[in-house]
């Protein structure tokens, strides 16, 4: 079965560092208000295949009570890469399909945000497996207003070579178990895997968004973040048809190849550590 990102979530601490620090790199957001609750608010950078980047953090930092928030530990570590959703047409009858092959599901339940202009947003979420939100498998998500009062292509990207975010590259402690949680969800066959200067190994599933990443020793990044965090995302991959005017982008470097397509990862020190980077797709 195949997997539409809907978005994907990086967590941190305060958000106007976050936001300058996309701006720099060519990728200015937009600011998209606070979440039900208050506790948190949110900016976006929207692209024209429908995906977008939620950069997400405490709405007052100095007296932030992040007890109970979703991705409480990712914001208050500044974890950057945290989680990621999948869009679906009818959320309900995806949630019991999950839920028939022994996955647990909690929800689905309502969610809104007021944007800034005073509209307000409505969606729906469910969340798959027993892990945190959109740590291995996503969390799926149907818009109850229209999609476009969520998101819209950003100006520093719309009619832009960047199409959308294309990979997730998700941080598991093996190979072997996350996937055959992928393989029991969604059905996809065996992944292809190979060894990269990521300095993990890696695995995909052709024709899917998901590329599984575990550590290659226990003095890795990854290891550390694993230890810090637990399994979830740990890069991002936006998509790119014309890799070679993404590689005139201010910051962005190392080319290489990643099972056949070529990638160029932003300068993470002024990312504050984020992983980001493009991929080619056709």
């Amino acid at each position: 079965m195949p997997l539409q990102i809907d978005h994907v979530t990086i967590a941190g601490m305060e958000l106007d560092p976050m936001r300058r620090a996309f701006a720099e790199v060519g990728l200015a957001t937009e600011y998209g208000g606070a979440h039900s609750g208050g506790v948190t608010h949110m900016a976006l950078l929207g692209f024209d295949d429908g995906s977008y980047i939620e950069l997400i953090a405490a709405a007052d930092p100095g007296r932030a009570n992040l007890s109970g928030t979703r991705w409480a530990a990712q914001i208050a570590g500044n974890a950057g890469p945290a989680a990621w959703a999948a869009r679906v047409e009818d959320i309900a009858a995806e949630s019991a399909r999950i839920l028939s092959l022994g996955v647990p599901v909690a929800g689905p339940i309502e969610m809104s945000r007021q944007r800034p202009d005073g509209a307000l947003v409505e969606w729906e979420l469910a969340f798959l497996g027993d892990q945190p939100a959109g740590a291995v498998l996503p969390f799926l998500i149907q818009d109850h207003t229209p999609r476009d009062r969520r998101v819209v292509p950003s100006p520093s990207v719309a009619g832009s070579e960047l199409r959308g975010v294309a990979r997730v590259v998700l941080g598991v402690h093996r190979i072997e178990p996350a996937a055959a949680l992928f393989q029991r969800a969604y059905g996809w066959p065996d992944p292809v895997v190979h060894q990269d200067g990521f300095d993990a190994q890696l695995a995909h599933f052709a024709g899917t968004p998901v590329i599984l990443a575990a550590p290659a020793g226990n003095e890795s990044w990854l290891a550390e973040r694993l230890e810090r965090f637990g399994e979830m995302p740990c890069a991002f991959l936006l998509g790119s048809v014309d890799i070679g005017v993404s590689a005139q982008r201010p910051r962005l470097e190392r080319a290489g190849e990643w099972f056949g397509q070529r990638v160029a990862w932003f300068d993470r020190a002024r990312l504050h550590g984020i992983r980001l980077g493009v991929i080619q797709v056709n």
